[in-house]
Order: structure tokens, then C-alpha cells, then sequence
């Protein structure tokens, strides 16, 4: 049974990502998943090595459960063409490594999982990274706009 703390401490945690969704641009939301499928996988390897299977299911289901449910249905097969298909693919073979990771407890298929999850990550990283850059004005536009306003002033 959770304390008072351990519940407080939850739904704090709660609101925390609740905001963080409620602002995060499609990239990062993308970024987000990637980071609970990781996370998840990291726990998993962890109850393996304490040969806790029970930790190691719930921990692999829920790896696949973000891949299933949040990282392949984000995917735009029409827009996004022959790279929505390969992530497609790609997704359902992370997919299968964690269910064979699991049946058979099999410490290489997770890494193999962590191993791929990470270099997709890495590239939405730069995506998101290069938006952000691109919706931020540049140093010599953040100069020119209040001289260029001054300037406005003085015409008046």
C-alpha cells in the first residue's frame, strides 16, 4: 500500500508530464515515446539480470506496448512514404526482439531492441533540433527588430 507521500509524489509526477505533453511540439512528443520504450528496456535488462521474470514481462509489455500503441500509429504511411514504411518495419522487428526477449529471457535481443530504439532516437533528436532552431530567429534577426522598430518611431 502506496503512503500519502508515495501518492502525492505520483500525481505530481503526473502533472509533470501531463504539462510537458500539453506543450511538446510532434517531435518531441515522438522523443517522449522513444524515451519511455528506452527507459522500459533498461528496466527489463536490469529485472533480467536480477532473474525477476515478472518485473522483466511487465517491463518488455510495456516497451511494446509504446511501439505498438504510440510510436507505429504516429506513422503517416501515405505523407511519409518509403520512410513511414521502414520505420513501420522497423518497429514490428523491435517489436518481435522484445516478445523473444521475453520468452526466452534473452539479454542480446534487448540490446539489440536498445540498440536500434537509440539510432531512431538519435535522428528525431536532430529533427526536433533543427526545428527548434528553425522556428527561433536568428542572432542578427533578434538585432535588427528592435533597431527596426526605433527606426519606425522615428518617421512618425
Amino acid at each position: 500500500m502506496k503512503s500519502k507521500t508515495d501518492r502525492a509524489i505520483a500525481a505530481y509526477s503526473k502533472v509533470g508530464v501531463e504539462t510537458g505533453i500539453a506543450g511538446a511540439s510532434p517531435q518531441r512528443l515522438i522523443l517522449m515515446l522513444y524515451d519511455g520504450a528506452l527507459a522500459a528496456m533498461h528496466a527489463a535488462k536490469a529485472a533480467l539480470g536480477q532473474q525477476d521474470a515478472g518485473a522483466r514481462g511487465v517491463a518488455l509489455s510495456k516497451a511494446i506496448a509504446i511501439i505498438d500503441e504510440g510510436l507505429r500509429p504516429a506513422l503517416d504511411l501515405d505523407a511519409g512514404g518509403e520512410i513511414a514504411t521502414n520505420l513501420m518495419a522497423l518497429y514490428e522487428y523491435v517489436a518481435n526482439r522484445l516478445l523473444y526477449a521475453n520468452l526466452k529471457g534473452d539479454m542480446a535481443s534487448i540490446d539489440e531492441a536498445v540498440r536500434l530504439m537509440t539510432e531512431l532516437r538519435g535522428a528525431w533528436d536532430a529533427l526536433e533540433r533543427q526545428a527548434r532552431a528553425e522556428a527561433q530567429p536568428s542572432s542578427a534577426q533578434e538585432r535588427e527588430a528592435p533597431r527596426a522598430v526605433a527606426l519606425s518611431y522615428g518617421r512618425v
